[in-house]
C-alpha cells in the first residue's frame, strides 16, 4: 500500500472544534486518511431569534449609512433573509442599493450579487485591513458606517474608524455561543491534553476563544497551551482565527488562501512532515500518530503499542529497559509482563516481528540498520 492509496494523512488523528462546516471539513480530512475527533467549540444562535440585528436593521432602514461593509458571504445572506421574515426586505434592500458597499472578499462578492445588489469595491487580499486602509484613505469623519460583524466584535477596526471621526453601526447578523451539549467539546478537550491527537483545527476565533474558556471552567488552561505549545500542532484557517492562539504564545499554521482545502493540504505537509522515519532491520519504519508506515505500508497500532514505540524510537539502536518501558505504559501498574503482553500485540500490529528486538535479561531495542548506526551513536 502506498501514500496514494492510504492517504497523506493515513495514521494520523486531528481535532475540529469547527461547528459551521464542520461536515465538509471533516469528509476532506477523512478523504486523506486522517482519523477525526469532532467537539464543536460553538453554536450559532438563528438569526431571527436575534432582537439586536432586528433593532439595527431597523436603525439603518430609518436612519440610512454612507457606507455598509459586508464582511461574510453567510451573514450577509442571513442578514437580507432575517430582514426579509421581519417584514422589512425590500427596505434594508433598497437602503443597500443606495449606499458605498464593500464587499471583503469573492464569496461576499458573490451574496451580494445574488441579492441582486452591485458592490462598490472588493479588496483582493480578502482583508478587513485592506478594507479599513481603504476607509481611512477615503476620510470617514462625519459618515456613517454599519459594520456587518461575522460572529465576533472587531473591536481594532471599529475603533480605528471611530477615531476618524466615524459612526459606527454594527450589525450582529450571528452569535456565535457555548454549545449547548458540551460533552463532544470535553473529549475533544481531553483528547488535546492527552495529546492522542496530532493536530488541532480552527475555522474561527471565537472558536479558539471558546476552547480556552472551557478549558479554564475545568481548571485546565495552563495545560492546554502546554499541549498546543509542544505537542499538537495547532492549525488555522487564517490569521484572525490565530489570534487567540497566539495571545497565550501558542505557534499557529496557516494556509496562505483562508479555506479549508488549503488548510486540509497544509495539514497533509505538515504532518508527515514532522514523524519519525527510521532505517529498521532492512525496512522503513515512519511513526505516526496512531499508526506506523512499514515501507509505506499502513499498519494501525494500539495506543499501548504506540507508547512503547515512541520510547524506543526516542533512542534508536539502544536497549530500553523493561522497567522504563512499563512506566511509559498508560495504566499499566507495576507488574512488567504487561510489557511483554503490549510488545506482542505491538509485534503483531508491525506485521514484521524483527523490527524489535529482545535483549535477554535487559529489554528491547529498535533493530536499527548498522548504515545508520553512526547517525543515532549517541543515548
Amino acid at each position: 500500500m502506498d501514500e496514494q492509496e492510504h492517504g497523506p494523512l493515513a495514521g494520523f488523528t486531528v481535532g475540529v472544534t469547527a461547528a459551521r462546516r464542520a461536515d465538509e471539513l471533516i469528509a476532506l480530512l477523512r478523504r486523506r486518511g486522517a482519523a477525526v475527533v469532532h467537539g464543536p467549540a460553538l453554536r450559532i444562535v438563528p438569526l431571527a431569534d436575534d432582537t439586536e440585528l432586528l433593532a439595527a436593521t431597523k436603525e439603518l432602514v430609518a436612519h440610512a449609512p454612507d457606507v455598509v461593509v459586508a464582511t461574510t458571504a453567510i451573514g450577509f445572506r442571513g442578514w437580507v433573509e432575517a430582514a426579509d421574515g421581519w417584514g422589512h426586505g425590500e427596505e434594508l434592500l433598497a437602503v443597500l442599493r443606495e449606499v458605498e458597499l464593500l464587499a471583503r472578499g469573492p464569496k461576499v462578492k458573490g451574496a451580494v450579487r445574488a441579492a441582486g445588489l452591485t458592490e462598490s469595491w472588493s479588496p483582493s487580499s480578502e482583508s478587513m485591513a485592506e478594507v479599513l486602509d481603504r476607509l481611512l484613505a477615503e476620510g470617514v469623519a462625519g459618515r456613517r458606517i454599519a459594520l456587518q460583524l461575522h460572529g465576533e466584535p472587531l473591536p481594532g477596526f471599529v475603533e480605528a474608524l471611530t477615531a476618524g471621526g466615524a459612526e459606527v453601526v454594527v450589525v450582529p447578523v450571528y452569535r456565535w455561543m457555548p454549545p449547548e451539549d458540551l460533552g463532544p467539546l470535553d473529549r475533544l478537550l481531553d483528547a488535546t491534553l492527552a495529546r492522542t491527537l496530532d493536530a488541532l483545527t480552527f475555522t474561527s476565533a471565537p472558536a479558539a476563544a471558546s476552547l480556552f474558556s472551557r478549558a479554564e471552567e475545568r481548571g485546565v488552561r495552563a495545560e492546554l497551551v502546554a499541549a498546543l505549545r509542544h505537542d499538537v500542532l495547532a492549525v488555522c484557517v487564517g490569521p484572525v482565527t490565530a489570534l487567540p492562539l497566539q495571545a497565550e504564545g501558542i505557534d499557529t499554521y496557516q494556509p496562505e488562501r483562508f479555506r479549508l482545502g488549503p488548510l486540509v493540504q497544509l495539514l497533509g505537509k505538515e504532518l508527515p512532515a514532522r514523524s519519525r522515519v527510521l532505517p529498521v532491520a532492512g525496512h522503513r519504519m515512519e511513526i505516526r500518530g496512531h499508526a506506523v508506515l512499514v515501507d509505506g505500508g499502513l499498519r494501525p497500532v494500539p495506543p499501548a503499542g504506540m507508547a512503547l514505540l515512541g520510547l524506543l524510537a526516542r533512542r534508536p539502536g539502544w536497549v530500553v529497559s523493561r522497567a522504563d518501558l512499563l512506566r511509559a505504559l498508560p495504566g499499566a501498574g507495576r507488574d512488567e509482563h504487561a510489557v511483554e503482553t503490549a510488545m506482542a500485540r505491538l509485534r503483531t500490529a508491525l506485521g514484521t516481528p524483527k523490527l524489535i528486538q529482545t535483549v535477554v535479561k535487559r529489554g528491547y531495542r529498535l533493530a536499527l540498520d548498522p548504515a545508520a548506526d553512526d547517525k543515532y551513536d549517541t543515548p
